[in-house]
């Protein structure tokens, strides 16, 4: 329950709407693995294979399996439904959108001495697709929205001057501008408090209370990354190698929250609310990945990477506004609007600068390769997987001075406890009828969440074909996604929170193709 509290009173504190949540950090950590449509097939468990560009982005020591140069394009398709359960009610949507697997060049060439070879390569890939659409809608007879800002306003104390107060969120001061809070009398307690209207009236009316809410999320962008990788093979039996990633985030996110009174009473001082927010991170991050690879014996091979931590630099820009209609509790009956960045913000939209340290990686992988010999066209196939263990306990936000107020150092006591590492597996084979391949992989992406209750996992199922002859390569891969997630809406400090569980089905198709150079 502590950590419950703790996360409530984080949302709610200094600086307000565009305050970091340990829930922010997910988005640039919990999503697959990304690669070409082969790595694709086989599920992603390339870390003890190589000889595949997607090697860059897992275990660049793959890298180090090419001796000659190659040109790599991988463009892809993806397509999601998502289907929510928010208080009994269900509710579907939808979303498409292109996407890049890993592209790039690939350059190896003779050594000397041991080193019977070395690589070099460039390559850019989508590590995130942030495409999504989110809805979900029920009634609710518990909990308001606006119980929120209720929460944060007590937090501070009786505030006289309360829509202009910096000390609480952007949230609480558009709240308290439309008079969704206030200050009343409540029965039984000798003081004044700042309640929300619609759970005042249920007060005062002996707990009649019931509203209808609906929650409309649409976010778009990506992570895209640029790396630069370079490899060394030993007598074709040992393999080491390393790159420099450099993720570049763009993430957009619309989201619209109505709340409407469902008791069928017109005269209890609520009619509906509806808040509208508008957010954007930029930013810039660095990352350095070590890899290696053995052959203890001739159809075995053995790989260990190790990701560090992605350490971004990041810009949030953050708008919004709402639209309240309390009846007659005002002296003027009527919808009232208020927008932040004009009303409250001196005409200026909140900008915020910061930095984020992602999760630790740390690999092991295995293949099987079926007659393994120097000559790859004489290989049948193979048998890969790879087991994955990620640190979301170690994600860190701080100033972009460095400084910290007390905030950041509370938000990331907080992830301690809201989140857990978490192991991923994969697994996939590959079949080869001279010319021809063919390819099933399966991935299974564990929660990061420490409470039980909130279930969350990622699977995909994949499958696909190949082609290679003549220096060139033709691949395609389906690969099929079902996802299990949580959203709250609002999180309040003294009772239960209430959430919507999300299911998402749906597939991405790519195509890689190249050339020996």
């Amino acid at each position: 329950m502590k950590k419950y509290i703790s996360l409530v009173i984080l949302s709610l504190i200094t600086g307000g709407a565009m305050a970091q949540l340990p829930e922010d950090v997910l988005k640039y950590s919990w999503h697959p693995v990304s690669g070409s449509a082969r790595a694709n097939a086989i599920g992603g468990a390339t870390g003890a294979l190589g000889g595949d560009i997607s090697s860059l982005f897992s275990n660049p020591a793959g890298i180090g399996l090419y001796k000659t140069r190659e040109l790599v394009i991988s463009p892809g398709f993806s397509f999601l439904k998502n289907k929510s359960d928010f208080r009994g009610s269900r509710e579907t949507d939808k979303d498409n959108s292109f996407n890049l697997g890993t592209s790039g060049f690939v350059f190896g060439w003779g050594g000397y001495g041991k080193w019977t070879s070395k690589a070099f390569s460039i390559g850019v890939t989508r590590t995130a697709n942030f495409s999504n659409q989110v809805f979900y809608q029920g009634f609710n007879d518990f909990s308001s929205h606006a119980e929120q800002y209720a929460a944060d306003a007590l937090n501070g104390g009786l505030i006289d001057d309360l829509p202009f107060d910096n000390r609480v969120s952007y949230g609480t001061r558009l709240a308290a501008w439309n008079y969704v809070i206030d200050t009343a009398s409540i029965p039984g307690n000798p003081g004044q408090d700042i309640v929300s209207m619609a759970m005042w009236d249920a007060l005062k009316n002996g707990g009649d209370f019931l509203v209808n809410q609906s929650h409309y999320i649409e976010t778009s962008g990506g992570i895209t990354e640029i790396a630069l990788g370079y490899a060394a093979n030993m007598d074709d039996r040992f393999y080491l190698g390393g790159s420099v990633g450099f993720p570049i985030v763009n993430y957009e996110k619309y989201s619209f929250f109505r709340e409407e009174d469902a008791t069928g009473n017109d005269d209890n001082n609520f009619d509906f609310n509806e808040t509208t927010e508008r957010f954007k991170t930029k930013g810039i991050g660095v990352n350095l990945k070590l890899g290696m690879i053995a052959k203890p014996s001739p159809y075995v091979r053995l790989g260990l990477t190790v990701h560090s931590p992605s350490f971004y630099s990041l810009k949030d820009e953050y708008d919004a506004s709402m639209v309240t209609d309390l009846e007659n509790y005002r002296s003027t009956p009527g919808a009232l609007r208020v927008d932040l960045a004009d009303v409250l913000n001196s005409g200026e939209v909140p900008r915020y600068e910061y930095q984020l340290m992602s999760p630790w990686r740390f690999m092991v992988s295995g293949a099987y390769v079926l007659r393994e010999v120097a000559d790859v066209r004489q290989q049948k196939g193979f048998v890969s997987a790879d087991i994955e263990y990620v640190t979301y306990t170690s994600n860190r936000f701080s100033n972009s001075d460095f400084n910290d107020d007390g905030y950041y150092k509370a938000v990331n006591e907080t992830m301690k406890d809201y989140y857990k590492g978490a192991l991923n597996f994969r697994l996939g084979g590959e079949l080869k009828f001279n010319t021809i391949m063919t390819r099933l992989g399966f991935a299974y992406y564990g929660s990061p969440y420490s409470d039980k209750e909130l279930k969350a996992n990622q699977m995909f199922i994949s499958g696909g074909l190949g082609y290679r002859h003549a220096g060139m390569f033709i691949d395609l891969t389906y690969r099929h996604a079902l996802q299990k997630d949580v959203n709250f809406p609002y999180r309040l400090p003294d009772k239960a929170n209430t959430f919507a569980t999300t299911k998402g089905t749906g597939g991405n198709l790519m195509l890689t193709f190249g050339f020996k150079i």
